[in-house]
């Protein structure tokens, strides 16, 4: 008779010591996120600087900072298709002080490119925020023959496989941008890639490359001071700033739309209450309306979210992306 008397009392210390251990937790985890940050952050960019996701991540950083009350240090890695930069964050420890701003490129593109990836987008990070959305732009060097997106593509079919293109690196929006169009058009195309943007439109502005698609963001500065030429723009109307230069759509390929989004995340297992701060100082420079118009005017859309909706947007967009790349035989390896 007394053994179910024991068993009862095993089972209220069992619960007792549970409940304990939780509320240890939530004390440890409340404590962690009071006292966090209590030094610089770093956020790592898996590009090199210059380019947009770079700039995008030290607009963000600089107002993250004052929030926080704690410097945010950007760190470009860049290398093997953002592979190198990601891989830092995915072993860094998950104590909400190294930090990943990065493409669609490393959360989405990436797990369809690579048949051994050095991380896990969905297993290694914890979602804080989305950032923003690029506008794409088609640009040529100044003395390249064509003026319009219909005479590149002629020229582009007088001479298949003879054009180089360059882009921000392997399996980059840039590179799968170009390829989209390639396929839509008809044309072949030879790609070259660099590590970054900025190195790659160095390259087209000295004219060792004729043709790439980037991010308006980071060529804005090149195309006003007529360094390169636009010969279309990707996004699904005009720009507010080149409201002379076509669409890819309106140029005789309806529909044609390209863009690029951006995120931050931490290594997995960061504490919730780190992931809420880090969030809320995001979203909180994202509705600044002077920052807003800021980006806004150099080709960023300004976009923010809950971790939980930026998680569930990343594994669509690996799902996505991973039939387009399939289809399109498109390979880094």
């Amino acid at each position: 008779m007394r053994h179910p008397i024991r068993l009862s009392s095993g089972r209220n210390m069992l619960g007792l010591a549970l409940s304990a251990l939780a509320f240890i937790l939530f004390a440890v985890n409340a404590g962690q996120a009071e006292d966090y940050p209590a030094r610089p952050i770093r956020m790592i960019v898996p590009l090199a600087a210059g380019g947009g996701t770079d700039l995008l991540a030290r607009i963000i950083g600089e107002d993250m900072s004052q929030t926080l009350g704690q410097p945010v240090i950007v760190d470009n890695r860049p290398g093997a298709g953002t592979q190198i930069g990601a891989e830092v964050v995915a072993k860094a420890p998950a104590d909400g002080y190294t930090l990943l701003s990065a493409s669609m490129t490393t959360y989405a593109f990436n797990p369809g490119l690579y048949s051994k990836l050095r991380y896990d987008p969905v297993k290694d990070f914890a979602t804080i925020s989305l950032t923003g959305r690029f506008t794409l732009v088609l640009l040529a060097h100044k003395t390249f023959a064509p003026n319009t997106l219909t005479e590149f593509v002629a020229l582009a079919k007088a001479k298949p496989g003879t054009i180089n293109f360059a882009s921000s690196g392997p399996g980059s929006p840039h590179q799968l941008a170009m390829e989209l169009l390639a396929g839509r058009a008809g044309i072949k195309l030879v790609h070259v890639p660099y590590k970054g943007a900025a190195p790659a439109l160095q390259d087209l502005m000295a004219g060792h490359v004729p043709v790439m698609i980037t991010d308006y963001a980071s060529s804005r500065q090149a195309i006003t001071s007529g360094l390169v030429k636009v010969l279309a723009v990707a996004s699904p109307e005009r720009l507010a700033e080149l409201p002379n230069v076509p669409t890819i759509a309106e140029s005789g390929y309806p529909g044609f739309e390209a863009s690029a989004w951006q995120g931050i995340v931490a290594p997995n297992d960061t504490p919730q209450p780190i992931i809420d701060k880090l969030n809320a100082a995001i979203v909180k420079a994202l509705q600044q309306p002077e920052l807003r118009a800021k980006l806004v005017a150099i080709g960023i859309e300004p976009i923010s979210s809950t971790p939980a909706e930026f998680s569930a947007y990343m594994q669509t967009e690996i799902a996505k992306w991973r039939e387009v790349i399939k289809a399109a035989n498109i390979t880094t390896e």
